[in-house]
C-alpha cells in the first residue's frame, strides 16, 4: 500500500490502464459465448463495417466475448502508447484513452485504430517533436475509424467488397492526412467554444469528416458504402442484443475496484468532496487534486453514469438499453472524469435531457397531434447523445444548475441532426454537437448572465 501511495501520476495511470485491459480480458473468457470468441467473434469485427451506431454485442459482429476481447486489445494498445519515451500523460491523455476504450464497443477495432497514428508520427518527424507528446492526438484520430473501415471495405461502390489493397492504401492515405493536420488544429479548437466543451477534439475531427465526405463521396461521385452489414445477415446488425446483467456486473466491479485503488493510494473523502465543488472549467483534476482523488472520481462518476442508464431503462420501454453501444457510452462519458466532469456538475445536463424528451413528446403528440415520436429518453440516438452532452458540464459548473439544464435541452434538440453534416463517418458526433451548443449558448450567457463566482461581488455592489 505504501508503494501505491508513492507512485507518480504517470506510473499510476499506466497501472490503471493495465488493470482496465486485464478486466476486459477476464470478462471475455467469462462470457457465455466465449467458445466463439476468436473465430466468429473477434475476427468478425475486423471485416465488418463500423458505421455508427454498430452494436458489437450482436452475434453476427463480435458477440459479448469477442467485443470484450476487442476492447481489451485496444486498451492494451492505448496503454502501450503511454510507455513511449518521455510520454506526456495527463488528464487529456486519460480522456483520449478511456474515450477510445468506449468506442471499441461500437466503432473501433484493432485494425482501424492504426491509420491516423502514421500521420501523427509523420508530423512529429517533420516538426522534430517527440511522439510521446502526442499520445492523445494519435488516439483522437480514431474518431474517424468508421471512415477508414468504409474505405477499406466498400469504396468506391456501395456494395461490400471486402479487403482490397486499393482500399487499404486509400484508408492509409486518409489516415496520414488526418494525423498530420490534427496536431495543428487541436490547439485552436478551445477558442471556438471558449473551453466549455470538454470534447474539444470533436470539432476538428468532425470538420475533417465533413471535408473528406465532401471530396471522396460528393465531389468524386462515389456511392456511400455501409448500406448493409456486409457478409452477415441483416438481422444480426440490430441493437436488440443487450444484457443489463453483464453490463451492470462488469461496471460495478470495475468502478468499485477504481474506488478501492484510490483509497489504497491515499484518497481522503474530504479531498474528493473538494473536487466535487470544482466548476470543471479549464481544469485538470490530476494536477489540481492529485492522482488518488482523480481515480476516485473515475470510480464514483462511473457508478453515477451507470445509475442514470439503469433509471432510463426503467423510464422507457426499450428493452435493449444495455447493448454494445450504450455500454461503450458509459466509458465515453466517463472519459471526462479527469478534465472537468463529476456527478455534481453533470446531473443538470442529464436532467435537461430527461425534461427535453418528455416536453418535446408532449408537444409532438398532444399539441401538434403527430402520430409518432422517436426522441424518447431511451432511444438509441438519445442515449448516445447524452453521453457527449456531459462535455458541457463546465457550463453547469460555472453558471449553475438551471443553465446546465438548459444546455442539456439544447444539446438534445441538436444531436440527431449533426450526422447529416459528416455523414455519420465521425464517432465524435455528440462532442461536435456539444461544441455547436457552446457556440450558440455561451455568448448569450456571457452577455446576460453572471457566473457563480461573479454573483457575490455583484450583490455587494448592488447593496451599496
Amino acid at each position: 500500500m505504501k508503494k501505491l501511495k508513492e507512485l507518480s501520476p504517470e506510473k499510476a495511470l499506466r497501472l490503471l490502464f493495465l488493470l482496465f485491459a486485464l478486466a476486459f480480458f477476464c470478462a471475455a473468457v467469462l462470457m457465455p459465448d466465449r467458445s466463439d470468441m476468436i473465430i466468429t467473434g473477434f475476427l468478425n469485427l475486423l471485416r465488418l463495417p463500423a458505421k455508427t451506431p454498430t452494436n458489437y454485442f450482436s452475434p453476427g459482429y463480435g458477440g459479448y466475448a469477442g467485443t470484450f476481447l476487442n476492447i481489451g486489445c485496444v486498451c492494451l494498445i492505448c496503454t502501450a502508447l503511454c510507455f513511449l519515451p518521455k510520454a506526456k500523460i495527463n488528464g487529456v491523455t486519460v480522456l483520449a484513452v478511456i474515450l477510445t476504450i468506449g468506442f471499441s464497443a461500437w466503432g473501433i477495432h484493432v485494425l482501424n485504430i492504426w491509420f491516423g497514428f502514421f500521420g501523427v508520427a509523420l508530423y512529429c518527424l517533420v516538426k522534430k517533436d517527440r511522439l510521446g507528446n502526442h499520445i492523445h492526438t494519435m488516439l483522437f484520430t480514431t474518431g474517424l475509424a468508421p471512415l477508414y473501415s468504409d474505405l477499406m471495405l466498400y469504396y468506391p461502390g456501395a456494395d461490400y467488397a471486402g479487403f482490397r489493397w486499393q482500399g487499404i492504401l486509400l484508408a492509409l492515405a486518409v489516415g496520414i492526412f488526418v494525423g498530420f493536420l490534427l496536431p495543428a488544429m487541436l490547439p485552436h479548437s478551445p477558442a471556438m467554444h471558449k473551453h466549455y466543451n470538454l470534447y474539444s477534439a470533436a470539432i476538428p475531427i468532425c470538420l475533417m469528416a465533413f471535408f473528406l465526405r465532401g471530396v471522396l463521396y460528393i465531389v468524386l461521385g462515389a456511392a456511400r458504402g455501409g448500406s448493409d452489414v456486409g457478409p452477415i445477415k441483416n438481422e444480426y446488425a440490430g441493437l436488440q442484443f443487450a444484457s443489463q446483467t453483464i453490463c451492470n456486473v462488469f461496471c460495478i466491479v470495475l468502478f468499485g475496484l477504481c474506488i478501492l485503488f484510490a483509497l489504497l493510494m491515499g484518497c481522503k473523502i474530504k479531498d474528493y468532496l473538494a473536487l466535487m465543488k470544482d466548476t470543471g472549467y479549464r481544469t485538470d483534476f490530476i494536477d489540481r487534486y492529485g492522482i488518488a482523488v482523480s481515480v476516485m472520481n473515475i470510480g464514483v462518476f462511473g457508478l453515477f453514469i451507470l445509475l442514470y442508464y439503469n433509471l432510463v431503462s426503467l423510464l422507457g420501454s426499450n428493452n435493449a438499453v444495455f447493448n454494445g453501444v450504450t455500454f461503450g457510452c458509459i466509458f465515453c462519458m466517463l472519459s471526462t472524469g479527469c478534465v472537468g466532469s463529476h456527478p455534481r456538475n453533470i446531473w443538470p445536463i442529464m436532467a435537461g435531457y430527461v425534461i427535453a424528451s418528455f416536453l418535446t413528446r408532449w408537444i409532438s403528440l398532444y399539441l401538434l397531434h403527430f402520430t409518432t415520436f422517436t426522441m424518447t429518453i431511451d432511444a438509441q440516438a438519445i442515449l448516445v447523445g447524452l453521453c457527449f452532452a456531459g462535455g458541457l458540464s463546465p457550463i453547469s459548473g460555472r453558471y449553475g444548475r438551471r443553465y446546465g439544464i438548459l444546455a442539456g435541452m439544447l444539446h438534445f434538440c441538436l444531436v440527431t441532426s449533426a450526422p447529416l453534416l459528416h455523414g455519420a463517418f465521425s464517432l465524435y458526433n455528440g462532442g461536435f454537437t456539444a461544441g455547436i451548443t457552446c457556440m450558440l449558448l455561451v455568448p448569450v450567457l456571457e452577455h446576460f448572465c453572471r457566473t457563480k463566482e461573479e454573483r457575490p461581488e455583484a450583490k455587494k455592489i448592488g447593496s451599496k
